[in-house]
């Protein structure tokens, strides 16, 4: 049987019309599922019992089995979803003052091999379908009997390399008769994969991009991120550019920081003529521990980073640590079964 979660609102109204089955249909099982929180066909008491069975035939909501929760002091919880073909993946929910935010997977583990990245470190297995990336929205919202309303696809995975999969989830995310997320509340982090970058700027999407940076120049970007080998600086730098002449919105570059390799005044003098005249912010992390040889910047070091950044015209922001204490921070996610 299918996964109804893979459909969008017209492909399923279309597969509806086409099982002559009543397309209007369509709104009342959207409206079950994505607001009600419904898994099964069963509890869908506005259609009839001889369509829910009917339904049931062809379609199952399939949704991934909750293995693990793990809460932290900071209100971060972090969950360990396992699919139906065993993969299992992670996702976050992180509680701020104006947003409950939602970061889902969108492979099962990761191909970059970053060299701080714990996700990378367990290597990878496959692409998460459309359905499998909304499920872990679905599940967070039905464990914690609360409504996420800002998305960021910063969880395991690249999410450029399941490009097709991640928008047909953006879709639906958004949809007012789904998540009805605004678009403005989804972020697409990536690692720099210059033909995403291209192919977003295309799309008829308000979304926000997020570049996972992490150094300004070729040689030490390339140490701790092989996609730069492939994808340099120029040639990303060039895509930005190009998609902010067609978006004309603000990026946001994630820089963490590790200690003694990439935090100096003359790495953050280079981060400045890297940037220059890109509309943008810079979120400074601090390196969260992954097993990598990796140290965290001291506070006092990352500050005056901060602020040659901000006297330089680049706004930027040393961002909050949530969930380091359950390894749900940036970095820190990992394909494992218990």
């Amino acid at each position: 049987m299918e996964n109804i979660l893979d459909y969008e609102y017209v492909e399923l109204k279309n597969k509806f019309e086409a099982e002559k089955m009543e397309p209007y249909r369509t709104a009342q099982i959207f409206d079950w599922i994505y607001k009600k929180h419904a898994t099964s066909f069963s509890v869908m008491t506005n259609l009839s019992k001889q369509l829910r069975e009917r339904i049931s035939m062809k379609f199952v909501v399939n949704m991934p089995e909750l293995v693990k929760k793990t809460s932290s002091s900071d209100g971060t919880v972090k969950f360990l979803w396992k699919y139906s073909d065993g993969n299992t993946v992670e996702s976050v929910i992180l509680r701020y003052p104006d947003r409950l935010t939602g970061c889902i997977s969108s492979q099962v583990g990761c191909p970059l091999n970053c060299a701080f990245c714990a996700t990378g470190m367990s290597g990878y297995v496959r692409n998460l379908t459309s359905g499998e990336i909304l499920s872990q929205i679905l599940g967070m919202e039905i464990s914690e009997s609360e409504k996420i309303n800002n998305v960021v696809f910063m969880g395991m995975g690249e999410p450029m390399l399941n490009y097709d999969e991640v928008i047909r989830a953006i879709h639906v995310i958004t949809d007012p008769k789904a998540f009805k997320i605004s678009q403005r509340r989804v972020s697409i982090s990536t690692a720099g994969i210059v033909d995403g970058i291209l192919k977003l700027s295309k799309e008829p999407l308000d979304v926000i991009l997020s570049i996972s940076l992490h150094a300004p120049t070729d040689d030490k970007r390339s140490t701790i991120m092989p996609i730069n080998k492939r994808y340099n600086l120029n040639d990303l730098i060039e895509a930005i550019n190009i998609y902010q002449k067609v978006k004309d919105r603000r990026v946001t570059f994630e820089y963490i920081l590790f200690d003694k390799f990439n935090d100096s005044l003359d790495d953050a003098q280079k981060l400045v003529t890297l940037l220059k005249g890109i509309k943008c912010n810079v979120n400074l992390i601090r390196y969260n521990d992954t097993g990598s040889a990796f140290k965290k910047t001291p506070m006092d070091r990352a500050e005056i980073f901060e602020k040659f950044l901000k006297d330089n015209g680049i706004e930027s922001v040393i961002r909050a640590e949530k969930g380091a204490d359950i390894a749900a921070a940036c970095g820190q996610l990992r394909r494992q079964t218990l």
